[in-house]
């Protein structure tokens, strides 16, 4: 089974809340692509009662990014779960400290496989 720790947002006020997941709801994430939505309904989650405020019950949440187990990033230009050393320039993974400057690096794919433990979300009103 499949275990997975959400890291949801919210863009309006830039509140984000950690909630753990596991069973069916976590299967349901598996194989699902950074940039996907899916229902909070589908997951099994109150988002009112995790964010103490109220939000509408037809919500979904945007896969926004997320990391492994070993925490390599996940990666929307490299496709499929596997983890590869790519070339960098920018982005998820790397952080540049000179004009112009790039590294090899290893990162995740992005599809949500069971190796993944964080994945990072976002409401989408």
């Amino acid at each position: 089974m499949a275990t997975f720790k959400l890291v949801i947002s919210n863009p309006k006020n830039g509140i984000a809340r950690q909630v753990e997941i596991s069973g069916e709801e976590a299967e349901k994430l598996i194989g699902k692509r950074i940039g996907e939505e899916i229902s909070a309904k589908e997951l099994g989650l109150n988002l009112t009662e995790i964010f103490g405020e109220e939000i509408p019950a037809d919500t979904k949440l945007k896969i926004t990014g997320g990391t492994d187990k070993d925490g390599f990033p996940m990666r929307p230009d490299v496709h499929g779960p596997r983890r590869v050393k790519i070339l960098v320039s920018r982005g998820p993974g790397f952080r540049p400290k000179e004009k112009g400057e790039r590294r090899k690096k290893t990162v995740r794919g992005n599809t949500i496989s069971p190796e993944i433990v964080q994945i990072n979300m976002k409401l989408v009103f």
